[in-house]
């Protein structure tokens, strides 16, 4: 499989898509042909007969590929809820091959992959299958986005603990501000700074912030791209 990264988050709604978006459009400034992948999706609308879902749209949009809607988002459900009970009420199994086969044929048409999982790190897809296992069974280096509101210090700590338990290779992780009125906003990223053991990749304020977000880190693409020190 060509390069690429799998974009986990600290639980849903925490940015994910906003931070895999950026980093394809960064990407792509640089000359890179970076393709989005979003191998599961629960929330669709019907359109033209098709399920689809806005993230994975978004990271379409973002790349400037013409994706096929199915390789991009082999598995699209309509309830907003956790996968596997959005699998089990349409009556479908989210198994590895499909998945493994659309990832596939996705790498072998771009020079790097972003993979966005879907809510947090250990959300299940099935009895035997979760967010964990299907990012060990891509093979792919894990970026953790941390959703900057209250509640995120916990959130972050248990995941980037879960996700090295693990044996993935986790790159780093990356601020999301989702709380505009974030109180001690600069306290809590300080918090993580010193309480993760991964670096900070990069940090995203919200657009309507009412703090200033010091440092307002660029994203660390270097890094993600495995070429950068972990120092």
């Amino acid at each position: 499989m060509n390069h690429g990264v799998f974009v986990t988050g600290t639980d849903t709604d925490c940015g994910k898509t906003r931070v895999s978006v950026a980093l394809i459009l960064q990407l792509r400034e640089q000359g890179i042909r970076v393709a989005g992948f979003k191998p599961v999706a629960a929330g669709g609308d019907w359109c033209d007969g098709k399920m689809h879902n806005d993230d994975a749209l978004a990271l379409r949009a973002a790349s400037g590929l013409d994706t096929p809607y199915a390789t991009l988002n082999p598995y699209c459900f309509a309830p907003p809820v956790s996968p596997h009970l959005a699998a089990a009420q349409a009556g479908e199994t989210i198994e590895v091959g499909p998945i493994r086969a659309a990832c596939a044929e996705l790498a072998s048409d771009c020079d790097f992959l972003v993979v966005e999982g879907a809510g947090g790190w250990r959300v299940p897809l099935g009895r035997e299958l979760d967010i964990q296992g299907l990012a060990l069974e891509l093979g792919l280096p894990v970026l953790l986005v941390v959703g900057l509101r209250l509640g995120c210090l916990n959130h972050a700590l248990l995941s980037e603990q879960a996700i090295l338990q693990s044996g993935a290779r986790l790159l780093g992780w990356i601020g999301s501000q989702v709380d505009p009125a974030m109180a001690c906003l600069n306290e809590n990223i300080a918090t993580l700074r010193s309480g993760l053991s991964t670096p900070c990749l990069g940090m995203l304020a919200h657009p309507d912030s009412q703090s200033i977000l010091e440092p307002a880190l660029p994203l660390a693409l270097e890094r993600v791209m495995g070429r950068g020190s972990r120092a």
